[in-house]
């Protein structure tokens, strides 16, 4: 589903030059439940964000169901995170005046309209039913990344990305996002990939990608 082929990533801070990135080599399956793991700086988080097509490597090629997707256009990458990429990040990234259903409907806008029932059964599949009609400042931190995940589900996506998903959250709340994310890969077959500095969630992955100083410094089949 997934190659990167030579990937780097170079940012240009002022006038020297800062490789986040260095000649990374992937290849990800459909299906696999994944994790990168690795120290701050690392370049987690940014390797996620070429994986999602937020950005763009510098160099070398990135294969998205075998078609070559690194150096699209700004408007081709927006369709692509529209219609096959579901995002999860640490922050829950909810809009605070919206309801819970209101903000899953949110995310059906660039992937052809909104459909109510589609929203109800997204959140239905992460045990909101309900809990529908509250905003996010009725809901706990768990409940919140919940809604989240509903949002990122409801435009069936063939990628889903979560970027640090149980980081600020207490351990039960943690343990029902792992679980949530497991029957996501395990029951629908989706792909699923996290970043994390959590062991008890890479645990649960097929496969852990470990970063150090923009490289990949194992990857382990489990």
């Amino acid at each position: 589903m997934i190659r990167l082929e030579n990937i780097e990533k170079v940012y240009q801070m002022g006038k020297r030059e800062l490789t986040v990135l260095h000649g990374i080599n992937l290849q990800i399956e459909q299906g696999e439940l994944v994790a990168i793991m690795g120290p701050s700086g690392s370049g987690k988080s940014t390797l996620l964000n070429l994986l999602g097509c937020l950005d763009v490597p510098t160099s070398g090629n990135y294969y998205l169901e075998s078609k070559e997707v690194g150096h699209l256009k700004s408007n081709e990458l927006a369709e692509i995170r529209g219609k096959k990429v579901g995002f999860v990040f640490q922050t829950f990234n909810l809009l605070s005046r919206l309801t819970a259903l209101a903000n899953v409907e949110l995310g059906m806008t660039y992937a052809g309209g909104v459909d109510r029932q589609r929203a109800l059964e997204a959140l239905d599949s992460v045990g909101l039913s309900e809990r529908i009609k509250h905003r996010p400042v009725e809901l706990s931190g768990g409940e919140q990344q919940r809604v989240a995940i509903a949002r990122a589900l409801v435009k069936n996506p063939s990628l889903f990305l979560a970027d640090e998903p149980t980081g600020q959250l207490d351990s039960q709340s943690g343990k029902e996002i792992i679980s949530i994310l497991t029957s996501l890969n395990t029951e629908r077959g989706l792909t699923v990939i996290v970043v994390t500095h959590d062991e008890d969630i890479a645990s649960h992955c097929q496969k852990i990608i470990r970063l150090r100083d923009g490289e990949i410094v194992a990857g382990d089949n489990r």
